[in-house]
């Protein structure tokens, strides 16, 4: 009895030594330790009811069950359920919960519609809570609507927590509009429920919704929390709107949490932010967790500064931080960048030690590190090792192949792949083309575009296949084709392709198709340097030199300079 007297002066209840507890504070200590959550001391407060005789007592079974759930022991929670003769609404409850707790959302469910089933108690808010829940991780649109009905029928909707779980479970089913439509019926709103409106017009992609939404928690007063603004953050990708929103988050306090501030990080690198804005970003973070250093690694890697990647990932093991998969991916795609073999080979011993080996984003990223790096048969071998392949496995392994001039090996490589399950998409029909173009195969290359162009399966060509079809004449020789090809495509032109066709009759000496190509290259991408320069030289080698050097001093006057180049040497 020492135990529950211990336990009981915690929670300040009034029992004497050599007394016996009541029901009512065993519940509560049992339910002490299922918040705590303490399992040694709940497996012993279980003995002690039982020696006491209170095992049939259904308040203590609802908490021993929740207990259980809570400590992640689910098969002594669902044998105590089992065994419990009389249960009620708690009972089953407690259940559901720690089946959701333990991600367990299918058995969750049809737990509820066995307490329907049986029909022992109807259910409360907390039930109705849980299983939208579980809808909303299920993704089961058709039982949540369900849900919804019955909660109507019961009088449960004018619950601010059910109404928020129907504006969750609908928003992750993708019906928006039908969370709307729940948010806008709701008499009560706490912050949670405007969250889980923003959040899931933020992850439909209507951020002006979104955005809307908390002016108007604002204006009435309401304090945005963190879930809001990192969720208001991750639906802008305008490097404008996510800096104000920063200065916003600044002022709230909020920078300093871990959540937001990993979302700033991906932002900031995934919206090409300077490396002196994303380094000053870095020192605001607070806790370096796994989470923060995997997001730092990712960020260096985004914005293209893969040194200081390298860097951050012998900071983070110094540190004594677990690596993680993500951690792993990131970190190969660094060394893959600026061909850092002997560090890559390093982090592939490391990836054996920590048991990482068989994953298969980790093992994609071996495959197209080694492939970067030029050492093929190494990408070829770590492809080899693999039980599964996906796209993005083929993908690498092609453009290491095409990457480095193997050309016909890359078109062998691709009709292995064909002869596979799996399908070809965009990015590997970008990288065949340019093998063939690279090689010299223009039949080749024409028929894997036409097979491209008349799939099924893939969405039509994109700028750059059109660009890479143009380089194929243009390498052949065939500048008319390569014109015509230009004149008869179904999307206006862009600047890599007149960029292609350019490189193609400078090489072969048509001054006019250059000076074309020039002009109008210079008219799609008029703040861009090199257009200039091209342009200048095309009218040098027809002998213009005035209009040449007009060209140059319109670039001047325009306030554009070319950037310096440099070298790796």
């Amino acid at each position: 009895m020492t135990l529950t007297l211990t336990l009981s002066k915690l929670l300040g209840l009034n029992l004497s030594s050599g007394s016996s507890p009541t029901p009512q504070n065993l519940t509560k200590i049992i339910s002490f330790c299922a918040a705590s959550p303490s399992l040694d001391s709940g497996s012993a407060l279980h003995a002690i009811v039982t020696k006491l005789g209170f095992c049939f007592n259904v308040y203590i079974r609802s908490a021993l069950v929740d207990m259980y759930g809570k400590c992640s022991k689910l098969c002594n929670a669902q044998k105590v359920f089992d065994e419990t003769p009389h249960r009620n609404v708690v009972t089953w409850n407690s259940l559901i919960s720690g089946y959701l707790h333990a991600g367990s959302p299918l058995r969750a469910a049809r737990l509820f519609l066995d307490m329907l089933r049986v029909g022992e108690e109807p259910p409360t808010t907390f039930s109705f809570s849980g299983v939208l829940v579980c809808c909303a991780q299920l993704e089961a649109e058709e039982l949540g609507a369900q849900v919804h009905g019955l909660s109507l029928k019961m009088g449960h909707c004018d619950d601010v927590v059910v109404g928020t779980g129907l504006i969750d479970m609908y928003s992750k089913c993708g019906k928006v509009g039908e969370s709307r439509r729940v948010f806008d019926q709701m008499r009560d709103r706490n912050v949670v429920t405007w969250t889980s409106m923003v959040t899931g017009c933020a992850q439909s992609g209507l951020s002006d919704e979104a955005m809307s939404l908390v002016r108007e928690m604002l204006r009435l007063g309401l304090k945005p929390n963190y879930v809001t603004y990192n969720s208001l953050l991750s639906s802008y990708p305008s490097w404008d709107c996510c800096r104000q929103m920063h200065c916003r988050i600044v002022k709230e306090g909020f920078d300093s949490n871990v959540y937001i501030a990993v979302t700033l990080l991906s932002i900031y690198s995934e919206c090409n932010s300077s490396l002196e804005d994303f380094c000053a970003l870095c020192s605001c973070v607070a806790v370096w967790d796994q989470i923060s250093w995997n997001a730092v690694i990712a960020g260096f890697c985004n914005i293209g500064s893969s040194e200081e990647a390298l860097e951050c990932f012998s900071e983070m093991r110094q540190a004594g931080v677990p690596v993680d998969f993500f951690t792993f991916t990131s970190i190969l795609r660094a060394a893959g960048t600026v061909s850092a073999l002997v560090e890559g080979k390093k982090i592939h011993a490391l990836i054996f030690k920590s048991g990482h080996v068989s994953n298969l984003c980790v093992q994609n990223g071996l495959v197209s590190m080694y492939g970067r790096c030029g050492a093929i048969h190494d990408a070829k071998w770590a492809f080899t090792l693999m039980k599964e392949h996906d796209v993005i496995s083929w993908n690498s392994l092609l453009s290491g192949y095409a990457h480095h001039g193997f050309g016909k090996e890359t078109v062998e490589l691709f009709e292995q792949m064909r002869r596979t399950e799996v399908k070809p998409d965009n990015t590997t029909f970008l990288i065949v083309l340019t093998a063939c173009s690279h090689a010299g195969l223009l039949d080749k290359g024409l028929e894997y575009f036409n097979l491209m162009s008349n799939g099924d399966f893939l969405t039509p060509p994109k700028m750059e296949h059109y660009a890479t079809v143009v380089d194929l004449f243009g390498r052949a020789g065939n500048l008319h084709e390569a014109e015509a090809f230009v004149s008869s495509m179904p999307i206006e032109p862009g600047a890599s392709v007149y960029r292609a066709l350019l490189s193609a009759s400078q090489v072969h000496g048509n001054k006019e198709l250059a000076f074309h190509s020039a002009t109008t290259l210079q008219q799609l991408c008029p703040n861009d340097p090199a257009t200039y320069i091209l342009l200048s030289n095309v009218l040098l080698t027809r002998g213009s030199w005035d209009d040449a050097a007009g060209v140059r001093k319109l670039m001047y006057d325009r306030g554009i300079r070319k950037t310096p180049g440099y070298s790796w040497i």
